[in-house]
């Protein structure tokens, strides 16, 4: 497992995102309200960029930009179609202000 700083927590506010690739595996950090969840940055229906869709801070989902499928953030599932198969979801933890990611 890896871990890999991200950014401190005053650069990412709430409804921001940071995309960064870990190992060869694109990942999008997200802010849903002080709270922070990290997905797989594809979309399972056709490999699209979910970290560029819509957020959905008070739900706490992304909607692909390619097709509108919606994804939950906490668990990876597609919440809508075209999207039928979850993304991978990473651990974010802070320490000293600091965004963590862990990447397996």
């Amino acid at each position: 497992m890896s871990t890999v700083d991200v950014c401190t927590l005053a650069e990412l506010p709430s409804g921001q995102r940071r995309q960064l690739s870990v190992e060869g595996i694109d990942v999008s950090v997200f802010n849903c309200e002080g709270r922070l969840f990290a997905i797989e940055d594809r979309c399972s229906h056709d490999d699209g960029p979910l970290g560029e869709g819509d957020l959905d801070t008070a739900a706490c989902t992304v909607e692909c930009p390619r097709h509108g499928a919606k994804f939950d953030l906490a668990s990876g599932r597609p919440l809508t179609l075209p999207a039928y198969e979850p993304v991978e979801t990473f651990p974010v933890t802070v320490e000293d202000h600091i965004i963590k990611l862990e990447v397996s």
